[in-house]
């Protein structure tokens, strides 16, 4: 199973570079990092997890340090489940000051 990102700055209506994401799984002890990376210039980050098993994991999205403090989200957290471990999992977020969504990518 893989996971990816892709952040989308709507506002600018372009791909949100070097925003700094956090990969998390659930146990049964709380939250442990997998990953940290930041996106790209294309606004993706490919390479979350390449070979994760099946479970909850969370992406948390440092929106502050895109928009540079002007925001009313300074952190975006998306908890998932993934089921099909075979599957390649991917969480696009399109992003503005005051708002954001989210959806299963493909």
């Amino acid at each position: 199973m893989s996971i990816s990102t892709h952040v989308l700055d709507a506002v600018a209506g372009r791909p949100a570079a070097a925003v700094p994401v956090v990969l998390d799984r659930r146990s049964d002890t709380g939250w442990t990092e997998v990953a940290r990376r930041a996106t790209d210039a294309d606004g993706r980050v490919a390479d979350l997890a390449a070979d994760a098993a099946a479970g909850d994991y969370r992406l948390r999205f440092d929106v502050e340090r895109h928009f540079a403090g002007e925001t009313f989200y300074p952190e975006v957290v998306v908890v998932f489940r993934i089921v099909d471990a075979a599957a390649h999992h991917h969480v696009p977020l399109l992003l503005s000051p005051f708002a954001y969504s989210t959806y299963r990518g493909s």
